[in-house]
């Protein structure tokens, strides 16, 4: 995947308190160009309440954020127009049809376009994408939960957004349109324009999506990197089992790839039955999750 220098989020020591009682402790992680950053938890972790401070919805007790450049307790028009927010579930304007909402919510973003990027996306190419083209001239109220949830992906994508947030995109998908979703994010991460959050409980579809992944738990981020940096955090070395001349062999290695290509290299077609276990993202989440409930709070 393509990806710049430039960091979009940058977050430092992110503190956020209600009472007495902290919701956030010291959460720091940088987001650029073109990744994108899966935040993972268990509900109460802190999640929703870390993705409105980045939206700008809620004021942070401590730290430093930047969204886009800008400190989000402050972001003008301007700003808010180059970020997109898929919400869990929008419940409105139930009388409007669907291409002319589109077109409708697309003009507030023409004023903000540049020559780099041109705001709003076109009405028909944003149907077409998110697989609602037949559904162009329905009444919103009258779509199915599944037609309802691409449409609002469609309305956090209008404004060709920098930085895209999606809480739960794919809740509601049946297995297909969650397939086209996903190739939808990848080809708008592939293009190298837009950074993307994704927070979900759906381990498998953090998996292939995500460049990075956060685990966040207890306020606190737990855990940073790739799925197969995490797997090797917590599992260790991957096995790879093999059949060669009637004996059976079993090695771990930290490199089961390279691994294997110096095995067949080496024995070449006497090499059967060849297998490589590696730790799942759900095997690992779940034991970060637990190692950080097992552990004692740090004092504060």
């Amino acid at each position: 995947m393509t990806t710049s220098e430039k960091v979009v989020l940058h977050v430092d020591g992110l503190r956020m308190r209600y009472g007495s009682v902290d919701v956030l402790h010291d959460v720091t992680f940088e987001a650029r160009t073109g990744e994108v950053l899966a935040l993972l938890g268990p509900n109460g972790a802190g999640k929703t309440t870390t993705i409105e401070i980045l939206e700008g919805f809620r004021t942070r007790s401590q730290g430093r954020v930047e969204v886009l450049g800008a400190d989000p307790a402050h972001g003008d028009e301007r700003w808010r127009a180059r970020l997109g927010i898929v919400l869990q579930s929008w419940r409105d304007h139930g009388k409007w049809r669907v291409r002319e909402f589109l077109a409708h919510l697309g003009t507030y973003y023409a004023a903000y376009s540049t020559p780099e990027i041109q705001r709003p996306w076109d009405p028909d190419e944003l149907l077409d994408a998110v697989g609602l083209t037949e559904h162009a001239d329905k009444k919103i109220r009258t779509l199915s939960g599944g037609q309802r949830r691409r449409l609002d992906v469609a309305i956090g994508l209008t404004g060709r957004p920098e930085l895209l947030f999606l809480d739960e995109p794919t809740a509601a998908f049946d297995p297909h349109a969650r397939h086209e979703f996903h190739d939808l994010v990848r080809a708008m991460a592939a293009a190298g324009e837009t950074t993307i959050l994704l927070t979900t409980h759906d381990l498998d579809e953090a998996e292939k999506l995500a460049d990075r992944i956060l685990v966040l738990n207890g306020g606190r981020i737990i855990a940073d990197g790739t799925a197969a940096e995490l797997a090797r955090r917590i599992a260790g070395e991957d096995e790879v089992r093999w059949l060669r001349d009637g004996q059976r062999f079993v090695e771990r290695t930290a490199d089961s790839t390279t691994f294997a290509r110096h095995l067949f290299a080496r024995y070449g077609d006497d090499i059967y039955e060849l297998e490589v276990h590696r730790a799942s993202l759900e095997q690992t989440y779940l034991a970060l999750v637990r190692q950080a409930e097992s552990t004692p709070e740090v004092t504060r």
